[in-house]
């Protein structure tokens, strides 16, 4: 290997295969760091810009740049039956999300519904102490060994969770 003084390049280097690190542009590579600690600071801060009852309903999903001047779109996931909340907060989330930056780093806050988990919202009623359906709970009582019996009880817990 030969060393190189490449003059296009902020480093000298070994003559070879550079990173694709070293081949990009300055200025390409402070936009790409700062959207990318935009963002991650945003999850990081989170509880801090959205106040903790907003906390509780809703997370920043993405971080968009929408034109060469670094002001974006912010997206955020909320709970379903928490749009309103949010809407009325949106501008104060702004506001609060530039003040953590020092500079004008969001625009719009797009919202995206998600359902809460399906557990809480369906509830079956289990047959005796199990959550077999009923032809196989008679399948199942039918089995003399008591190890066996409670083992096939356990497997069918675990298929109708999920």
């Amino acid at each position: 290997m030969q060393y190189k003084n490449n003059t296009k390049q902020r480093f000298n280097t070994i003559q070879g295969l550079r990173s694709l690190k070293d081949t990009l542009p300055k200025n390409i590579k402070k936009v790409i760091n700062n959207r990318g600690q935009i963002y991650s600071e945003t999850l990081n801060n989170w509880k801090l810009i959205a106040g903790e009852s907003l906390f509780k309903v809703c997370y920043p999903k993405s971080f968009k740049n929408s034109n060469k001047f670094g002001v974006g779109t912010l997206l955020v996931m909320v709970k379903r039956g928490h749009e309103v909340d949010l809407e009325y907060s949106k501008k104060e989330i702004m506001d609060r999300m530039n003040n953590f930056f020092k500079k004008t780093v969001v625009e719009k806050i797009k919202f995206s519904t998600f359902e809460e988990d399906q557990k809480n919202t369906k509830e079956t009623k289990p047959s005796k102490n199990n959550v077999a359906n009923y032809k196989y709970q008679n399948k199942i009582d039918n089995v003399k060994n008591d190890k066996i019996k409670k083992s096939l009880i356990e497997l069918t817990k675990v298929f109708k969770e999920k």
